[in-house]
């Protein structure tokens, strides 16, 4: 009966906050406090790493695909090559007539 009467109130003493700025903490529970909280910063940087790796990753492939697009494209392209015959065909008509023409 006193168990339930205790979770009732809210008063369990399971993971309770506090601050250790305020509360008078020995050696001993602010090098546990110091442990605990550092266990949770590596657990969370591996994470954040390897999510890291995959956005690196994917942003790298996007790079690289738009780069061999554009070599492929530009390989292909033959505006260049019908630019220079059509200048030529121009200038042929351009150039003035003669007999030798």
């Amino acid at each position: 009966m006193a168990e339930k009467e205790g979770k009732a109130a809210g008063q369990s003493e399971f993971a309770k906050r506090i601050d250790p700025a305020k509360e008078s903490l020995s050696r001993e529970q602010l090098q546990f406090i110091r442990q605990a909280e550092l266990a949770q910063w590596k657990k969370r940087s591996q994470k954040l790493r390897g999510r890291n790796i995959i956005t690196g990753l994917a942003i790298g492939a996007v790079v690289m695909g738009i780069y061999g697009y554009t070599f492929y494209s530009v390989s292909q392209e033959r505006i260049m090559d019908q630019l220079d015959e059509e200048a030529k065909v121009a200038a042929k008509y351009r150039a003035p007539k003669t007999g030798a023409n």
